[in-house]
């Protein structure tokens, strides 16, 4: 099952298979949302402004880097039990850009290369607004306590 929602946005409850609020402050200050995810995948995007921008006027390499992070992250993270959630942490991340983005949409594929018992692997690919790549990653997760199956474990107050 598949499913979108928006970052910092509740995700329509009878579509989604969790209910938990994936965002964070950063991620939402980003404008960062989901199109589409599922177990070992997640595509994200953005939509790149003049607050994204550096001094050359492109989207800043800190904002590519922020959605392969979240993207990549995510990937490893969908529950399949609604009421659930899964954590993880970012233990290591690379980063290669292969071009620049002036403005517009700004997309990141991640998929799951693999898993273990406590610790995931990703790869991350992220697209300007007119499907070229400009940026590519991999990234090392580990799971948080309660996260290591799709089950997750019960949302803390």
């Amino acid at each position: 099952m598949t499913h979108s929602l928006t970052l910092g946005t509740p995700a329509d409850m009878s579509s989604a298979p969790t209910h938990a609020d994936h965002s964070a402050p950063y991620h939402r200050l980003l404008g960062i949302e989901i199109e589409e995810w599922k177990d070992g995948f997640a595509r994200l995007f953005m939509q790149a402004g003049p607050d994204h921008m550096n001094r050359s006027n492109i989207v800043h390499g800190g904002a590519i880097l922020s959605i392969i992070d979240q993207a990549a992250g995510m990937c490893g993270l969908w529950c399949s039990v609604p009421g659930n959630t899964r954590k993880a942490v970012t233990i290591d991340l690379d980063c290669r850009f292969t071009g620049q983005v002036a403005a517009g949409r700004v997309t990141a594929e991640a998929k799951l290369v693999s898993r273990g018992r406590n610790i995931y692997f990703a790869r991350t690919e992220v697209f300007n607004e007119a499907g070229e790549m400009v940026a590519f990653g991999s990234s090392t997760h580990r799971w948080r306590k309660g996260s290591e199956t799709v089950e997750g474990s019960p949302i803390q107050a």
